[in-house]
């Protein structure tokens, strides 16, 4: 689960694991495996770091 804040300003947890496709509009536009889509103000590449980050942590049992 990775945290992202969407045009309204506010915070929510995305599950990382669903994600399908990343485009940059200039906001960063997230399609999961579903279809629902998210914009976000995070920059594609500091999603990418995120979804590294919580993937470490999962594959190396850090907390």
């Amino acid at each position: 689960m990775i945290k992202l804040t969407g045009l309204n300003k506010e915070e929510f947890i995305l599950n990382a694991e669903v994600i399908e496709k990343m485009e940059t509009m200039p906001e960063t536009l997230i399609t999961l495996v579903n279809g629902k889509r998210y914009i976000v103000l995070e920059s594609t590449d500091l999603v990418i770091e995120k979804i590294i980050k919580y993937k470490r942590k999962i594959y190396t049992g850090e907390l």
